[in-house]
């Protein structure tokens, strides 16, 4: 039975008691060969459970007795340092937590599911165990290598959950850490529609048709809009037995790890190590615009880039090019700014890159931008809503200007309602069984069309209107 108040885990002991399990595993282990990870695992979880044994009973004598509940975290706390992820294991475990920041040792900031904000308990005695530990979660996270060090002083990686951590130090005034946890791994247009209200009947049935129709698609919106979960759920629609690419940075999208995606093949960047070579890069370095043209040789019609950040898009561009069914993310303040955005990436490509030569790569390119925008109202009492605002059709050039076509804009309240029916994308849409009639009846209801949204979109705002 508990007895006595609950105390936090005293990190210094976890250290201490982990490295004297960690000295028994390797003399218990020194004479056997082909040694499994799950024996290695029960060899560590037996020698660690004795120990704390040993370090509780030693309590109890000295008048300092734990409760049988501190006793187990202090285990599980070892066991996390000795398998896991140290002290970020509990965070990463809890299904209610969505985002953590941490800065520094002691500053530990946790976003959950419902919009609370709670400070969490220190994760490390100093910033330079904190370092340490993120070290290791690097060194275990991934197969992929990934490391921080003086020279590279930022690491980004997936957890084994699907989570993202992204950390730094020296370019920073205290070690930083910023892990986002993805609640939609496995997530489908209908759930986005009915559960989250990301999107009406008519827009889903326009994106099921235009994944069927093999149009290349752009997600775009600011940061934690739900883009890559957008992503995600279009995924979802490619039949199960084609063959598709996916290239990322760090692994994010887990589209390989579905029993529906038994044919998806995940590409993901490496960070190169040691000298420059003549080229100026670090020897070993992988970056996704190497990736996206070997996956030309590959005979898939897909490629799906996670995230475009950087000169990737003009590889990325020339592959949609001669593909069909491509799908990308991008950051970008409104729908507008969009193709800018996919301009101002690719002057950075190299001298021989125009701002023409890259609007008309685009236009090429791309068949549809959907926008996804955000009103988060969490701190007047409200909640996050995330809705799609726009889809635009991308219609090729005329002149030196790109010619785009609103099928759905905002509404009312700023929720995508039918503008226009498709235009250049109206024959592959007419081949996969879609009617645009279904779009002619709200394109003449002016200002009250409201699309199928059901009902207002009820934010704290709108009733002060």
């Amino acid at each position: 039975m508990d007895s006595g108040p609950s105390f936090p885990v005293d990190y210094s002991t976890v250290r201490s008691l982990r490295t004297k399990v960690s000295e028994q595993m390797a003399q218990r282990l020194r004479d056997k060969t082909n040694v499994t990870i799950e024996y290695r695992r029960a060899v560590g979880e037996d020698i660690a459970a004795r120990l704390v044994r040993e370090h509780v009973d030693s309590r109890r004598e000295a008048g300092t007795p734990m409760s049988r509940r501190d006793e187990q975290a202090l285990l599980d706390a070892v066991a996390a340092d000795l398998f896991g992820f140290g002290p970020l294991q509990q965070l990463i475990e809890d299904p209610s937590v969505v985002n953590v920041h941490v800065l520094g040792c002691d500053q530990v900031r946790i976003e959950r599911t419902d919009g609370s904000v709670t400070q969490g308990p220190p994760l490390a005695d100093s910033d330079d165990a904190l370092i340490q530990m993120i070290q290791n979660v690097a060194m275990r996270a991934t197969a992929t290598e990934r490391s921080m060090s003086a020279t590279r002083p930022w690491v980004d990686l997936q957890l084994p959950d699907g989570s993202r951590l992204t950390a730094m130090y020296q370019v920073t005034h205290r070690p930083v850490i910023a892990i986002r946890r993805h609640t939609l791994l496995d997530v489908r247009l209908e759930q986005l529609r009915d559960q989250y209200g990301v999107m009406d009947q008519l827009i889903c049935d326009f994106l099921v048709k235009a994944v069927a129709a093999g149009l290349n698609i752009m997600i775009a919106g600011v940061a934690d809009t739900g883009k890559t979960t957008l992503l995600r759920a279009l995924a979802r629609l490619i039949p199960d037995g084609e063959a598709f690419v996916t290239v990322e940075e760090s692994r994010e999208l887990g589209l390989h790890t579905k029993a529906h995606h038994l044919w998806a093949i995940s590409m993901e960047a490496r960070e190169g190590h040691g000298q420059r070579g003549p080229d100026g890069r670090p020897a070993g370095e992988v970056t996704i615009a190497d990736l996206v043209p070997v996956t030309l040789r590959m005979s898939v019609q897909r490629i799906i880039v996670g995230e475009v950040r950087s000169r990737e898009v003009v590889p990325m561009l020339q592959t949609m090019t001669t593909s069909r069914g491509s799908l990308c993310t991008i950051h970008a303040r409104h729908p507008r700014a969009v193709l800018d955005r996919v301009i101002e990436l690719a002057l950075s490509y190299g001298r021989e890159m125009t701002p023409d030569l890259a609007r008309r790569m685009a236009a090429g390119a791309l068949d549809l931008i959907v926008y996804i925008n955000t009103e988060d109202e969490r701190t007047i009492g409200g909640r996050k809503h995330r809705y799609i605002s726009e889809i635009v059709e991308i219609g090729g050039m005329s002149g030196d200007q790109v010619v785009t076509t609103t099928v759905f804009g905002p509404g009312p309240d700023g929720r995508a309602v039918p503008r226009h029916v498709p235009e250049r994308l109206l024959e592959p849409l007419l081949r996969v069984g879609y009617d645009p009639r279904v779009l002619t009846g709200y394109l003449t209801a002016g200002a009250d069309n409201r699309g199928a949204w059901p009902g207002q979109l009820d934010t704290i705002l709108r009733r002060y209107r």
